[in-house]
């Protein structure tokens, strides 16, 4: 920045409040034209000291940037705790006992690291499009898949309701999988229930 504002010595040139806040500016009082920058000391040992590092612990191999993106993406979780608390009613849990707020809250947690996962999948599969869908949420994409469904036919089998459309194509994508996956799923699930009747 001071640079930048070395630039323009011998100019006439006006700065933004920015420059404002890290320098004190000094112009030529008759032609106004800028002379030189003087550092705001204490303000900039100040932001110095709100600077720091972090680190993050993995059990994964993975890049420094995959790892700081989950870091990242935690923010989704947190967001949906709160919404647990503000629209599901979790603020107060209406259980009885110590172990029943265990499980509740484990279950919780488990549901928060699946969606995590779902949300990064599909995140990483946006990239690679040319417009950004918005089915591609978590919750559009749970609810457009849902629309897959088995249904039982005269023929006492179970087929799919209907074909697997392009967008449900384009999310399954992101979780590596394909309409002919779900079609060998729905067979698969009509043998079993046909098996176990």
């Amino acid at each position: 920045m001071k640079t930048y504002l070395m630039k323009h010595t011998n100019e006439v040139v006006g700065f933004g409040p920015g420059f404002h806040k890290y320098f004190i500016l000094h112009y030529n009082e008759s032609n106004g034209v800028f002379q030189f920058p003087e550092d705001k000391v204490d303000v900039i040992d100040r932001e110095n000291s709100l600077s720091g590092y972090f680190c993050i612990i993995t059990s994964e191999n993975m890049s420094a940037k995959e790892a700081i993106d989950l870091y990242k993406s935690r923010d989704v979780s947190e967001k949906l705790f709160r919404g647990d608390k503000s629209y599901l009613g979790d603020k107060s849990l209406r259980i009885y006992s110590t172990e029943a707020a265990e499980s509740k809250i484990f279950i919780e947690f488990i549901a928060l690291i699946i969606r995590n996962k779902l949300y990064h999948y599909l995140k990483e599969e946006m990239k690679k499009l040319d417009k950004r869908p918005n089915y591609m949420t978590v919750p559009a994409a749970i609810r457009e898949l849902e629309k897959i469904e088995i249904v039982r036919l005269t023929d006492n089998r179970y087929h799919l309701d209907h074909a697997v459309t392009a967008i449900q194509k384009t999310i399954l994508k992101s979780f590596g999988m394909d309409a002919h996956l779900i079609k060998y799923y729905a067979e698969e699930l009509s043998r079993m229930l046909k098996e176990g009747k």
